[in-house]
């Protein structure tokens, strides 16, 4: 398809498909290969992908860094090889440990667990050891402990009250757990599975999680997706996110004239004191020093309006980092 369209789409991304099925189905929808997303969903988590077509997809390069929201049910009393539901339990609280699981001890756990910490993530990741994939590593029969990293959890706070349930373990045996729901707001990089791991370590009785649903990547909001469609190659070509309303999502604004955008589009520098929109350019070029900004030429008709580079400062000057056609 020639006319495929570029900038973002924001799709619900359904349980048990991987962020690369998603990928892979928007490719064949809109018949242009290419197509990239922000921040890998496992494929028992649900809800915001932030996938890139065509020129656009160089952006997402600003999109991945972004913190998220999520919503998610833990499951306490149990632990999984995987720390979600994509395994089945292997180790279970000893009797007694859930009892004096009242929501004020919960709720004291979570708040321990927020703030800005050091996090091991789970095993089973995409993190890379030594060239290769965690889990890959771990189903090759290795045990694998990653090290662990710097992350802020601005939330993690109880969503509702709890609610006790039982499971049958390998022998048939009857074990409790009690299930409690979660919001969490998070640094990039943070595991949420790893978070039901760890709340459950620090109640002595075990954790991990078994729903996850991504309500916000930075400024994408779960109500404006749509659900990945079962549709055919003749499908409606979907609205998107154009470029210029995605590169302003993601970075401050500078307005440049058509002379200027020409200027960008050949790969010249800007002279920051030529910025023809004095109030939103020394915001920007004054107020976040070495970040990149979008350099947006507005439409003379109130349309939207033309992505044209992205730009770093180099001391006086604005250096296009990626050009986009006009």
């Amino acid at each position: 398809m020639s006319d495929a369209p570029s900038g973002f789409l924001l799709l619900d991304k359904p349980a048990g498909w991987s962020s690369h099925r998603v990928v892979s189905r928007v490719r064949r929808w809109l018949g242009t290969r290419k197509v990239g997303h922000a921040g890998t969903l496992d494929p028992m988590a649900t809800g915001v992908l932030v996938v890139g077509i065509g020129p656009s997809t160089r952006l997402l390069t600003f999109a991945v860094g972004l913190d998220k929201t999520y919503t998610a049910t833990v499951r306490l009393g149990a632990s999984t090889p995987t720390d979600d539901a994509d395994s089945a339990p292997d180790r279970f609280a000893p009797d007694g440990a859930l009892s004096g699981l009242g929501e004020a001890r919960i709720d004291t756990a979570l708040r321990g667990l927020s703030g800005r910490i050091h996090q091991r993530p789970s095993a089973v990741s995409a993190i890379k050891v030594d060239g290769r994939r965690a889990y890959a590593r771990v189903r090759a029969g290795e045990d694998v402990e990653l090290a662990a990293r710097p992350v802020t959890v601005s939330r993690f706070e109880r969503l509702s009250g709890t609610r006790h349930a039982t499971v049958a373990d390998d022998a048939g045996a009857t074990r409790a757990v009690v299930d409690v729901d979660v919001v969490v707001d998070c640094s990039s990089g943070t595991y949420v599975r790893a978070l039901a791991r760890d709340l459950g370590e620090a109640l002595g009785a075990f954790g991990h999680l078994t729903a996850l649903r991504r309500t916000r990547v930075g400024g994408f909001a779960l109500e404006d997706a749509r659900a990945v469609p079962d549709f055919d190659e003749d499908a409606p070509t979907p609205d998107v996110v154009p470029p210029a309303a995605a590169a302003a999502a993601l970075l401050p604004v500078i307005p440049v004239s058509a002379v200027q955008a020409e200027h960008l589009r050949h790969g010249r520098f800007l002279m920051a004191a030529d910025v023809t929109d004095p109030a939103p350019a020394a915001t920007a070029v004054e107020g976040v020093g070495e970040a990149p900004f979008a350099a947006i030429r507005e439409a003379a008709d109130g349309a939207a309006g033309d992505l044209v580079a992205v730009l770093d400062r180099r001391g006086d000057s604005l250096k296009p980092r990626l050009v986009f056609p006009a």
